[in-house]
């Protein structure tokens, strides 16, 4: 329960004392967009290592150099609120999110978010939901990559288990021609979800596999580009299982 407690008091502190940094962000904008971006980029991965540190999370990170250094498509599987911070700490380039709308009513968390291209989906609006998914494409089109969760939602289900992938998401990448990133995240529930509220001490995999290009597959294999995705994430989170 201390590690909640120190956890949760740094996040409002960090969301609290955010207001002074964006005006800062805002005058290095207007000199230099790009140093901009990352230095928003930098100031949150510091945030999220902090979290981390504080929950006792300790990572193993396989083939992060699978990662191209050009704009893709991350896809991975989710099964924590932490998977947000597992990966967004990694990130070498700038690197939008795609999460669930509720986390927009955090006023501070929300300018973050649009800091750093992060995008908000609401599941239950199909119409909405396109349009976050064009917005994705532009940004991919302007070099940002972007990361997903075609499960669609947070999976409750047993640790090995994976919900089936919504082939939507992967329009980002069949309309821009960007890399296609499988990310397999191992025992990252048990870290909060499995024993709320308490965080727990915990060691966590992430494996980047290697790079999918829409180029080089057939029309056929481009439709079910998404099964293909699960399948190579499910393989690789119950051989990963085997290093916990």
């Amino acid at each position: 329960m201390i590690r909640f407690i120190f956890a949760a008091l740094f996040l409002i502190l960090f969301l609290l004392l955010s207001y002074p940094l964006f005006f800062v962000e805002w005058i290095i904008g207007k000199c230099n967009k790009r140093a901009k971006d990352y230095s928003s980029l930098r100031i949150v991965q510091w945030g999220f290592r902090v979290i981390l540190w504080f929950s006792g999370t300790k990572i193993t990170v396989i083939g992060q150099e699978n990662v191209p250094d050009e704009a893709s498509l991350l896809v991975g599987n989710h099964r924590s609120f932490f998977d947000i911070l597992l990966l967004y700490v990694q990130c070498k380039r700038l690197t939008g999110f795609v999460a669930k709308d509720s986390m927009e009513k955090i006023p501070s968390l929300r300018v973050w978010m649009r800091y750093l291209y992060c995008l908000f989906l609401d599941r239950k609006d199909v119409k909405q939901g396109m349009k976050t998914i064009l917005q994705a494409i532009e940004y991919v089109k302007q070099g940002v990559s972007i990361c997903i969760f075609p499960e669609g939602t947070r999976n409750t289900g047993e640790e090995l288990s994976m919900l089936p992938f919504k082939e939507g998401s992967f329009k980002i990448a069949l309309k821009t021609g960007c890399p296609i990133v499988p990310v397999s995240i191992n025992n990252s529930a048990e870290i909060f979800e499995n024993h709320l509220p308490k965080l727990k001490k915990t060691h966590v995999v992430v494996e980047y596999g290697k790079p999918i290009y829409p180029k080089d597959l057939s029309r056929e294999e481009q439709k079910v580009i998404g099964a293909t995705c699960q399948k190579m994430i499910e393989e690789t989170i119950r051989r990963n299982a085997a290093l916990l």
